[in-house]
């Protein structure tokens, strides 16, 4: 505990540390304040405050926003979807690429058509928001002008929170953008384990439960950080010019940190996409058809039986799909060859590039069964008799987002404080797993 108070005197002790802390506090104060401010026109007291399927996934992570009808109800995510849709051009369309390869002027178009395609994503997610969300009568004026002031404001809420999130990322500590999504998140955290006290009564049960979200976050803690290096060795280089004795230098001995879980959160995002259209489907004959009822009934349950394997089964095909298309061991290999590095061992080029894709395929499927099992572990606790709001914490893309948000934080931390010669926040002086480790 003395080392706790100890590594919080020295953060707070330099000034710039300092600073951007409590710049990003102060942004995060203003988003959180703006997910309670209504949409002008609109009664709270008649909005329903149920959404169900993708849209109390949405919830979560906007903290409560969604179903709030708040001038913040679409947040980041129209940004995130925006942030998706041009990295998997970057990876199929030319254009995309060549952009990526110009550097900082490549980068700069490309944060520029993230911002246009976000606003367009807005426009079309805000009138679908409010015809679906906000019912006709929590509106107290005149729909047409209801409709067309709304759709400006959550707009411009969502750029808003983008520059929030940019501002955090310049100018404070941590991803902005992720900084908001974990945010929203943990915001229900207090009162998910509130209610769930008060349901358990403060008896052993809810202790166990506290254990149990422990080792939980552990394992997620475990599968982020963990990183299969592939030992590489850079060729001898001869030193010297003209008729001076020329002599070799010793190649130096690096290595490629692959990360077990390189999809990061995204399989689970892509499969809970799909997991809704079953169910949205099979309501259309459901009154026709007993297998389209059942279909209905099992996937609208997040606990049923079928609901899960279908869940996992995606999940692991995302994840290998997500893996393959986000690490290229063809391009690894030819960056090695003309770096004049080497794996041990193995021959240049075509024979690195197998070497990789092997490792590659042996840490993707521990990995994808991890994730999987991580999805499904809210139903699993929910079934135990964990409540429906405090079960979410348990796993599943929130938990993944907290964990790295916070992890990839403390980094930037811990990195401030070895440059002003403090002693880092962990006793080796870095937070292990997280060293020259991208998060996605």
């Amino acid at each position: 505990m003395k080392k706790f108070f100890t590594t919080l005197r020295n953060i707070f002790s330099i000034e710039e540390l300092r600073d951007r802390i409590f710049y990003t506090l102060g942004f995060l104060a203003v988003f959180r304040l703006g997910s309670f401010i209504v949409l002008p026109g609109v009664d709270p007291s008649k909005l329903t405050g149920e959404s169900g399927g993708l849209l109390d996934f949405l919830n979560i992570f906007l903290g409560g926003a969604f179903n709030r009808a708040s001038i913040f109800a679409l947040g980041i995510m129209p940004y995130i979807s925006a942030s998706i849709v041009v990295q998997l051009m970057g990876m199929a369309v030319p254009y995309f690429q060549r952009l990526q390869k110009e550097g900082e002027s490549g980068r700069k178009k490309i944060n520029q058509i993230t911002r246009v395609l976000t606003i367009l994503i807005t426009l079309a997610q805000g009138s679908g928001y409010l015809a679906t969300t906000v019912p006709n009568e929590a509106i107290g004026i005149d729909q047409r002008l209801f409709y067309i002031s709304s759709m400006v404001i959550l707009t411009a809420g969502t750029v808003f929170c983008m520059w929030i999130g940019e501002k955090i990322t310049e100018k404070g500590i941590g991803n902005g953008i992720s900084m908001l999504i974990m945010i929203g998140i943990i915001s229900g955290f207090p009162t998910a384990i509130y209610q769930e006290f008060t349901t358990r009564g403060g008896s052993l049960l809810l202790v166990v439960e506290i254990i149990a979200l422990f080792f939980v976050v552990m394992g997620v803690v475990l599968l982020t950080t963990a990183v299969r290096k592939i030992p590489v060795q850079y060729a001898r280089q001869v030193v010297g010019a003209g008729g001076k004795k020329k002599m070799l230098k010793t190649g130096q001995r690096s290595y490629i940190p692959l990360k077990v879980n390189a999809a990061n959160v995204m399989p689970i995002i892509f499969a809970q996409s799909l997991m809704f259209l079953p169910s949205l489907i099979a309501n259309i004959w459901a009154d026709e058809s007993n297998a389209a009822g059942w279909v209905a009934q099992n996937f609208s349950d997040f606990t049923s039986l079928a609901y899960n394997v279908t869940f996992g089964l995606l999940i692991l095909l995302f994840t290998y799909f997500y893996t393959a298309i986000t690490i290229n061991p063809d391009q690894m290999a030819d960056d090695l060859k003309r770096n004049n590095a080497f794996v041990p061992g193995v021959k240049p080029g075509e024979a690195t590039s197998n070497f990789i894709s092997v490792i590659l395929d042996r840490i993707t499927l521990p990995s994808a069964l991890f994730l999987a099992i991580v999805a499904v572990l809210p139903a699993i606790a929910h079934l135990f008799g964990v409540s429906m709001t405090f079960s979410r914490f348990y796993g599943g893309t929130s938990l993944i987002i907290m964990v790295g948000v916070i992890l990839d934080t403390l980094q930037q931390i811990e990195s401030y404080l070895l440059m002003q010669h403090y002693e880092g926040m962990m006793k080796s002086g870095n937070i292990k797993g997280r060293q020259n480790v991208a998060m996605a």
